[in-house]
């Protein structure tokens, strides 16, 4: 497990951290860009950053942003998605653990 860790953890860690930055710019874009009347980011791609590992970013931006959070989709789903994939993590760390 550690040498798992060792070898993978530190990369893992920048790939969410990254993956969760783009999430949060890409509501603040979004948010902006809704206010001057501009093109929007499609919410599939939104929701395409949480899915990628982003959850975290996503909900910090939606919140702070104020930005649509009074869309029941995305006040259900992201919340969601950040669940399934804390047990997909949890999950993976126990077969791991096991080998």
């Amino acid at each position: 497990m550690e040498d798992m860790w060792a070898q993978g953890g530190p990369l893992l860690a920048v790939y969410l951290i990254s993956v969760s930055a783009a999430g949060f710019l890409l509501f603040g874009a979004d948010k902006s860009r809704a206010k001057k009347g501009r093109w929007r980011i499609p919410e599939k791609v939104l929701f395409g950053a949480a899915l990628l590992g982003g959850t975290p970013g996503c909900l910090a931006g939606m919140y702070l942003f104020r930005h649509k959070t009074r869309r029941r989709l995305f006040c259900w789903g992201m919340p969601l998605i950040l669940l399934l994939q804390l047990a997909a993590g949890w999950a993976v760390f126990l077969l791991w653990r096991r080998c």
